[in-house]
């Protein structure tokens, strides 16, 4: 259910040298590059990274932590942001495409504590059909 999740760090250098250390024994390297965040997934030939650091900005609210969950169609994500809002969450980005990658069309919301909550339509199924092509 989980598509990815990002820690936001106070020393962005410090954070990616240490997860590309730590995380390779697993597999794991750095691979969607949206400086300054990183993205770590394990090296599969896609961009997909279900890791992410991210650095704090100077903003007291930013939201420590973002959890992205995994929709099955535009539509649940749409359902997603609507019952979000109506549970008391505040909007951070309605539904839609986002430019990260093709195929991509997600949902942002901050829960009650702050902490940015996404769903967002699995793309990685892009990539297979059209490096056929």
């Amino acid at each position: 259910m989980l598509d990815h999740i990002t820690l936001h760090v106070q020393n962005i250098e410090r954070s990616i040298t240490f997860y590309e250390k730590a995380l390779a024994p697993l597999g794991y390297i750095a691979k969607a590059h949206h400086e300054p965040t990183i993205g770590f997934g394990v090296n599969d030939g896609t961009p997909h990274s279900d890791f992410y650091v991210s650095p704090m900005d100077d903003t007291p609210t930013s939201p420590v932590t973002h959890i992205a969950f995994l929709a099955p169609n535009r539509e649940a994500v749409q359902a997603f942001y609507q019952a979000a809002l109506a549970a008391g969450g505040q909007g951070n980005g309605a539904p839609g495409p986002r430019p990260y990658h093709p195929g991509y069309y997600s949902a942002f919301v901050l829960d009650p504590d702050g902490n940015n909550i996404e769903a967002v339509v699995d793309w990685s199924g892009w990539f297979d059909n059209h490096q056929k092509r």
